[in-house]
C-alpha cells in the first residue's frame, strides 16, 4: 500500500500539489522599485499587470514614472500596488465598453 493511500494527511498534500489545467500561466507577484516624487518604494505586482501598465504608458505616450505620479496621486488611501491593479483594470473595462458601444452593443 503506498503512503499516501495510508496517510490521509499526505493524500491531502498530493491532491494540492496537482498544477489546475485551467492555469495556463504563472501569475507570480514581483517586487519592484520605483521612484515616486523623489523617494524610493517598492510595488508588488503580477507581470500582467506590469504589461498592462506599460501598454497605457505607451498608449497614452506618457513616461511610465509620469503615470506612476499620477496614480499615486488619484489613489487615496489605497496601498500603491492596489492602486495600479484598480487603474489597469479600470482602463481595460472602459476599453471594453467603449468597443462595445462602438459595435452596437450593449456595455457590460
Amino acid at each position: 500500500m503506498s503512503e499516501a493511500s495510508e496517510n490521509p494527511q499526505a493524500m491531502a498534500v498530493q491532491k494540492r500539489a496537482r498544477p489546475d489545467p485551467e492555469l495556463s500561466h504563472k501569475s507570480a507577484i514581483i517586487k519592484r522599485s520605483i521612484e515616486l516624487h523623489g523617494h524610493k518604494t517598492s510595488v508588488s505586482l503580477e507581470d500582467q499587470f506590469w504589461d498592462g501598465l506599460r501598454f497605457i504608458a505607451e498608449v497614452k505616450r506618457t513616461p511610465l514614472p509620469v503615470l506612476l505620479q499620477t496614480i499615486d496621486a488619484q489613489r487615496g488611501f489605497a496601498n500603491m500596488s492596489s492602486a495600479i491593479r484598480v487603474y489597469v483594470l479600470e482602463y481595460y473595462r472602459n476599453a471594453s465598453a467603449t468597443q462595445a458601444t462602438q459595435a452596437g452593443r450593449p456595455a457590460a
